[in-house]
């Protein structure tokens, strides 16, 4: 008896039916058509035995297994590219954060350096004004 219950995607599938009583009529397995072309060999259904109700219940489980199996393998295949795009923009937004804190190191620095400067000028002017004072009282005095 073939159980048509969903077997928990942890647990391994294994189908298995002997093909000794198969008809003489069922072409080899290499000349077989592929049901599923992007399956690997080892993973097409075989094709049923006509005569054998379980064995046609075998091979369309089989089918649907197939098709499962090729859907979770491009859902696969669409999660992987996007877990390459979220890679591209974690790298990106790291990218940017790094130089964001540079950026932000060089603004403190020319800050400190601007503050320096002013200070500097401001100095270079108090004392120009007071050689200015100093000449005009050593030229009023002579």
């Amino acid at each position: 008896m073939i159980s048509t219950a969903r077997v928990p995607a942890d647990q391994p599938v294994r189908i298995a039916f002997s093909l000794d009583h198969a008809s003489d009529d069922t072409p080899p397995e290499d000349d077989t058509p592929l049901v599923f072309p992007e399956l690997d060999q080892q993973l097409q259904p075989l094709p049923p035995c006509h005569d054998s109700m379980e064995s046609m219940q075998v091979f369309k489980q089989h089918c649907q297994i197939a098709e499962e199996y090729r859907e979770v393998k491009k859902e696969i295949a669409l999660l992987e590219e996007r877990k390459k795009e979220l890679i591209a923009k974690l790298d990106q937004a790291e990218k940017e954060k790094l130089d964001a804190a540079q950026l932000a190191r060089e603004f403190e620095a020319l800050t400190e350096e601007n503050r320096t400067l002013k200070l500097a000028q401001s100095q270079c002017v108090e004392q120009l004004e007071k050689l200015r004072i100093q000449y005009q009282k050593r030229q009023g005095s002579s």
